[in-house]
């Protein structure tokens, strides 16, 4: 490779501020000049089509298959993506090479100081299977419709008036600057598998790269994050499927506790377990396990392998 790295990132605020420093703190690590990365701005279906929901236009693959072609033709040397949007399948030409350590797990709920201070049937603006089967699970009153947009967006319906609530990640708030709502503690609501991770993937085959990009590899957060993604990969999860999971290391070992839900929130399986850093297995038990205990109005969201 020669020249300057290029790095491929989805155009949104939030996308953009991410990318900004992963360049950073490669450069930093490197002892590259600022701006020595070169950050390429790509448009993905899901930027561009805002109307539907995910699921009925292609779920999760609408934010990376536009990067994954850029990655793969070689108009990009690595891609930086939110993890918990990256599908928890890959092709085998693209490498998850580094993660940065994992920001703040907790949703914000914008709109009220706390999920019981919601007025009866209050509207809460959502696309996130996960965190409406939540919110119903707690409130069965409140009424969910579907949000999509960048956080602005989100925020600037809530303000009009337009839905009364809605949750949006601590973790871009802050990366973001903004300042706004009240965090809500993950006994309450659990995260999405990944959520809070800023993540870079390269091809399998560009050994170079992926030497540069393990540079700024957080490792905790590689084992939990990947953990999270073998549970939810065995699930057969998908954007229609409500899971939370959120492993952290203690004493030496993994512990997760992972949630799935029926899309009403009225049923819900939950369970955790103790591993080895790595141990992907363990995880994938979990699901399986959980599956089994699960009623068929949660089995049906979900295709496990």
């Amino acid at each position: 490779m020669n020249g300057r790295l290029k790095l491929g990132t989805r155009g949104s605020p939030l996308a953009l501020a991410q990318a900004r420093k992963v360049a950073s703190a490669l450069e930093a690590a490197q002892r590259w000049p600022d701006g020595y990365i070169e950050i390429v701005t790509i448009k993905t279906t899901g930027d561009q089509v805002q109307d539907r929901p995910l699921a009925e236009i292609g779920g999760k693959a609408l934010w990376t298959k536009e990067l994954d072609r850029a990655l793969l033709e070689g108009q990009v040397d690595f891609c930086v993506h939110s993890m918990k949007d990256v599908e928890s399948i890959r092709p085998r030409e693209i490498h998850i090479a580094a993660v940065r350590p994992r920001g703040d797990v907790r949703d914000r709920l914008i709109g009220a100081d706390s999920i019981e201070a919601l007025k009866n049937a209050a509207v809460i603006g959502t696309s996130s299977k996960r965190r409406a089967a939540q919110l119903l699970s707690i409130r069965p009153d409140l009424q969910i419709v579907p949000l999509r947009g960048n956080v602005e967006t989100r925020l600037a319906k809530v303000e009009a008036g337009e839905i009364d609530a809605t949750l949006l990640a601590s973790a871009g708030l802050k990366r973001l600057g903004i300042e706004a709502g009240v965090a809500i503690p993950t006994e309450i609501l659990l995260p999405a598998p990944a959520q809070a991770v800023i993540g870079m993937e390269c091809r399998t085959d560009d050994t170079h790269t992926q030497s540069i990009l393990t540079t700024v590899n957080n490792q905790i957060t590689y084992w939990c994050v990947m953990a999270e993604r073998a549970f939810t990969r065995a699930l057969g999860a998908t954007c229609s499927s409500p899971v939370a999971a959120f492993a952290v290391l203690e004493d030496g070992d993994l512990r997760m506790r992972a949630q799935i839900f029926s899309a009403d929130g009225k049923d819900v399986v939950e369970d955790r377990t103790v591993f080895d850093c790595g141990d992907e297995k363990t995880p994938q038990g979990l699901a399986h396990d959980m599956l089994d205990k699960a009623p068929e109005s949660i089995r049906s969201l979900f295709s496990p392998t």
